[in-house]
């Protein structure tokens, strides 16, 4: 696949996400890394203090660096910066930040040369995954220590995984024909910086967060059908009036997952209940809600995805910068006589060197936060949905969904885990973004947390898949009750798929096993492609 800098799609990071396909930059690329290189080594050769280039790092930005010693500082910088701790990042994540990092450098304007864009990208494409500890960045300055574990393997140091093994970075690139980087000025601060492991994370969490979503649209379908509660909720002229479009989307979804359930004909007449409660009523609307905020931090991560987010960035020249969400000028104002602090003028190299601060993840943080309370509150509903079901009073199903109550507790306790994930849940949506912590001396002074922000999706996903995974058995034990009446021909191909990892339990047994089959179901998507056809191909739940 060919890699457009500056124009990666959600399709694209879709396709390869835990893939193994071959990947190259764009030819059209080239021009600029050059040009930016080119401008770098021009800074490095004169007598101006270039931040970065011929200066030391953070409060020590006032230290000049000899001309003989320029390499050297390089190289001390990724390794004075490797202090990662906790357990390596998944390989599939890490990857994700090769091609993130190699992206934003192949936009030109971060002054590295073109060797070091190929050696990530060959990383990348013969399967050499650098060892990445998941914890020690606060977000700000760049994800400097994780980005600092990704990188020594360029220079043939560290570890990686290959071929199955964690092994010394060398052998590693040896065994590959990988030649090493000697680093040049600025190289190994344009590596550090950045935003790519947040972002990595946060996108990595997002595709995880699209799949349960759709799991769970689908599972609170079948409780609806299994509590025999009404569509009328779902008339698409309840939501237009509204006119929130998450909203709306999730209303046709509804009804296009239930259309000709016989469950939904045998009720429409006779029932005397006025509303249902809310956990089946309000789901276009709560789960509407939680797409809008999915549908934000999309957007948001695929501007960061295809950023340039080092510091000090290099323009070569004044040209037009085109990137997805529009273009802007960087050429001087008029008034500007004299460059600014941490500025190289345009008439000493024919380009300038800005020191700016996009290395501060502030809205992948903001977004990883939105994304947790949507997480959160997917997990909510459906909790609530389960606790529903095991009620008799409000289901109108045998007491905890059991033939003989009593004898047997049937999903009692199931819904109590369900309630004890949701719960932990509400502890981990806290947003991280609130808090900061300063760092290196003061001069980073406020740090957005955006790698714990995304980091912490995770757990979050992985109680709401189980919480899900038991929504679909609680609702496929009550449609049990309601036979031979079938439900929608989507639903239906739900229930098989259920059924064939999990039992009808009509005695009490041991759930738990059944429980880990289900959730592997919805981790893996698989909920999604049950029925004669893919649901998603049914409904309007897409991100972008």
């Amino acid at each position: 696949m060919n890699i457009q800098p500056g124009y990666l799609t959600l399709a694209q990071l879709r396709q390869l996400h835990g893939g193994a396909e071959t990947l190259a930059i764009d030819p059209s690329a080239s021009a600029g890394i050059c040009a930016s290189a080119a401008l770098v080594q021009q800074a490095a050769q004169g007598g101006s203090a270039v931040y970065g280039v011929n200066t030391g790092f953070g409060k020590l930005a006032n230290q000049r660096i000899a001309q003989n010693d320029l390499e050297a500082l390089q190289l001390n910088l990724l390794r004075s910066h490797a202090v990662g701790v906790g357990e390596p990042m998944p390989e599939r994540v890490v990857r994700l930040v090769l091609l993130l990092k190699a992206a934003s450098l192949a936009r030109g304007y971060s002054g590295v040369r073109e060797v070091v864009i190929d050696t990530l990208m060959a990383l990348y494409n013969k399967g050499l995954t650098p060892v990445i500890p998941c914890q020690g960045s606060v977000g700000a300055s760049g994800d400097l220590a994780p980005l600092a574990h990704l990188c020594l393997p360029l220079i043939g140091e560290s570890e990686v995984f290959y071929q199955g093994k964690r092994m010394a970075a060398a052998d590693a690139l040896k065994q590959a024909s990988i030649t090493p980087v000697k680093l040049s000025a600025k190289e190994g601060l344009a590596l550090i910086n950045g935003t790519q492991v947040s972002t990595a994370l946060a996108l990595d969490a997002l595709l995880a967060t699209d799949r349960l979503f759709e799991a769970a649209v689908i599972s609170g379908a079948v409780t609806l059908d299994a509590a025999r509660g009404s569509d009328g909720p779902f008339d698409p002229r309840i939501h237009a009036v509204r006119g929130q479009p998450g909203q709306i989307d999730c209303a046709a979804a509804y009804r296009a997952i239930m259309v000709g359930s016989e469950i939904r004909r045998s009720h429409l007449e006779g029932d005397d209940r006025v509303q249902d409660p809310y956990c089946l009523r309000c789901q276009p609307q709560v789960m509407g809600a939680c797409l809008d905020q999915m549908r934000y931090a999309t957007q948001v991560l695929m501007r960061e995805a295809n950023a340039v987010t080092d510091n000090p960035l290099v323009f070569a020249s004044a040209q037009e910068i085109s990137v997805q969400a529009g273009a802007v000028e960087p050429a001087l104002p008029a008034h500007r006589s004299r460059p600014l602090e941490g500025e190289v003028a345009a008439g000493h190299f024919g380009g300038e060197l800005l020191s700016g601060g996009n290395f501060h993840a502030e809205p992948v943080a903001l977004a990883c936060d939105a994304l947790a309370v949507a997480i959160a509150e997917i997990g909510a509903i459906t909790e609530r949905r389960i606790a529903m079901l095991v009620d008799t009073v409000a289901s109108r199903l045998p007491a905890f969904l059991t033939p003989e109550p009593g004898l047997n507790s049937g999903f009692m306790i199931v819904h109590v885990t369900a309630a004890a994930l949701a719960s932990e849940n509400k502890s981990l949506a806290h947003p991280a973004s609130v808090d900061s912590l300063p760092t290196s001396a003061n001069q980073e002074d406020h740090v957005s947390m955006a790698t714990f922000a995304a980091r912490r999706l995770q757990p979050m996903l992985r109680n709401t898949e189980y919480i899900v995974a038991i929504e679909l058995l609680a609702a496929a034990q009550g449609i049990e009750f309601l036979r031979p009446l079938k439900s929608s021909a989507v639903l239906e191909g739900v229930l098989h798929l259920v059924r064939k990892a999990s039992p009808a339990m009509m005695q009490d047994r041991s759930l738990a096993p059944d429980m880990e089959r289900v959730h592997q179901l919805v981790a893996g998507g698989r909920i999604g492609l049950a029925g004669e056809a893919q649901i998603r191909e049914l409904t309007a739940l897409r991100l972008a």
